[in-house]
């Protein structure tokens, strides 16, 4: 499976991911935008160096050479995790400037899986014209919106079950995301109360 990782709010979601690949056994091919590293540096402790070891392999976003880029690369699909506003026109319009719409693009002509997880809020109209956009050529959008009948007492938990639900529509169950109906294990249950947050930080490893 292909990962980009943007420049948007929520670098943890694609590096938790490449952490579930691994754990499922699927192969990843990362590729990570300069404005992701920015993102990197003020929202974990990760370098760039650690988040690479958990891909199977690692290419520049500037590598449009890359076997990713081509169509006869053959894959389960593409996941940008997050995927940011630009990336997102660029995915819409079909004017990559970089590897990471490339893949995408290739993903989209291939009518492969393509699932964006777009960080923004609030929406402006050239946002949503590029979500319908994609939308109508066989892409998916899919924000990391929390579930709270999951009960979370942590942004890891949050985390997991956003990436959950995305590796779902790949056929894939992680097994980290609790599914409505299902009885969540009693270490699972935390009391909560509407004045109280607790957990809320990201931890430089979700495993």
């Amino acid at each position: 499976m292909v990962v980009g990782i943007s420049g948007a709010s929520g670098f943890i979601y694609g590096v938790r991911l490449l952490e579930l690949l691994a754990e499922l056994n699927i192969e990843s091919h990362l590729i990570i935008s300069r404005a992701a590293l920015l993102t990197m540096a003020h929202e974990t402790d990760y370098k760039l160096a650690d988040v690479i070891a958990l891909a199977s392999h690692y290419h520049r976003a500037d590598d449009v050479a890359a076997g990713i880029a081509s169509g006869s690369f053959r894959c389960l699909g593409m996941v940008v995790a997050p995927c940011s506003m630009r990336t997102l026109a660029e995915i819409a319009t079909g004017t990559s400037s970089g590897l990471i719409g490339r893949a995408a693009d290739v993903t989209l002509k291939e009518r492969r899986t393509l699932v964006l997880m777009a960080r923004e809020t609030p929406l402006t109209l050239a946002h949503l014209r590029n979500m319908t956009a994609v939308t109508e050529m066989g892409g998916i959008i899919a924000p990391p919106v929390p579930a709270f009948y999951a009960r979370p007492d942590s942004l890891a938990q949050m985390v997991d079950h956003s990436l959950g639900r995305v590796l779902d529509l790949f056929g894939l169950d992680a097994g980290v995301a609790l599914r409505w109906g299902e009885t969540p294990a009693p270490s699972q249950i935390q009391p909560h109360s509407p004045s109280s947050c607790t957990g809320l930080s990201i931890p430089r490893s979700l495993t």
